[in-house]
């Protein structure tokens, strides 16, 4: 029996709340699963799950067992580190992802300069607007936009990035300027679909900083933000995106930016990545590059506004 790989999968099923859950992200079947965990119960001679219909609960042992098992997975991660020298020098293969518009603005830019300065270091990069697990999908770094969950995550702030509201100027002359949120009620909408979609847009008071939700009717659903800012740029109605998704439409004035004293509170960019003790000198040089540009391609993007 190996037990290193028990305990790393009974740490996926506690960190997924599910077996089903853990065998899809560790990619093995159930069964498999499930005996390997069975099979460390019965080596330990201890029960460390309690298994219903609705959900796993760990016992007391297994809430020690696990709290160990990613002590000792998290020191042999960082021993195999080590002996591949990736605490020595900078080299190996390193991980990140971010949305994939950002992405391919921002970051791509940023890693084609890493791997010229850095020749024994390869980058595989990984770009998608859903939140990729860092631990389950051995990512090393991620970017990510937005209010950030209390987590075991270290945190590199980069900036901060504008919720937009725009529409072309065509339909803006055809229907006039919204000078209020309220007033978007007579105008037709374009949305983007999300895992949890909003039945309202909210905007925030410039005086007294309330929040002002405006329940919309989108016209259109799309499913990427470039095809939202190209149906805004077409007349089909007003959307609502994160400054750099509109910021190209923009500069070429196919859009239009309204309602800027009332945009909410701008989201907060990090760079965010797993705290486990020493960090490899391949996402140290990340970091310390990739950090400053960043800030630097944010500022220049929400100065660019028209």
């Amino acid at each position: 029996m190996d037990r290193l790989e028990a305990m790393s999968m009974l740490v996926s099923v506690t960190e997924t709340g599910s077996l089903s859950a853990a065998a899809r992200g560790l990619r093995v079947p159930l069964a498999t699963l499930s005996r390997k965990i069975s099979e460390l119960e019965a080596r330990l001679g201890a029960r460390l799950l309690i298994r219903t219909t609705r959900k796993l609960t760990l016992t007391d042992a297994g809430v020690a067992y696990v709290a160990a098992a990613r002590r000792i997975l998290e020191q042999v991660e960082e021993a195999e580190h080590a002996a591949a020298g990736e605490f020595m020098e900078p080299k190996g293969q390193l991980v990140v992802t971010a949305p994939i518009m950002f992405g391919r603005l921002h970051v791509l830019p940023v890693v084609a300069d890493f791997l010229a300065a850095f020749p024994a270091i390869d980058v595989r990069l990984v770009l998608s607007d859903r939140h990729v697990n860092l631990v389950d999908d051995h990512v090393d770094m991620a970017v990510r936009i937005g209010q950030l969950p209390d987590s075991s995550m270290v945190a590199t702030a980069i900036g901060t990035m504008r919720m937009v509201t725009c529409a072309s100027p065509a339909l803006l002359a055809a229907q006039g300027v919204p000078q209020a949120p309220t007033d978007l009620l007579r105008f037709a909408c374009v949305a983007v679909d999300t895992p949890l979609p909003s039945p309202s847009w909210r905007f925030r008071h410039p005086r007294s900083g309330t929040a002002i939700d405006v329940p919309i009717r989108p016209r259109l659903s799309v499913t990427t933000t470039e095809a939202a800012a190209d149906a805004a740029s077409l007349s089909v109605g007003v959307t609502r995106l994160l400054h750099y998704q509109a910021v190209e439409a923009i500069g070429r004035g196919a859009l239009r930016i309204v309602l800027e004293a009332y945009e909410p509170e701008p989201a907060p960019v990090h760079l965010v990545h797993v705290s486990r003790g020493q960090m490899p000198l391949k996402m140290r040089r990340f970091l310390d590059v990739a950090a400053p540009r960043l800030r630097e391609a944010i500022e220049a993007g929400l100065s660019s506004s028209a």
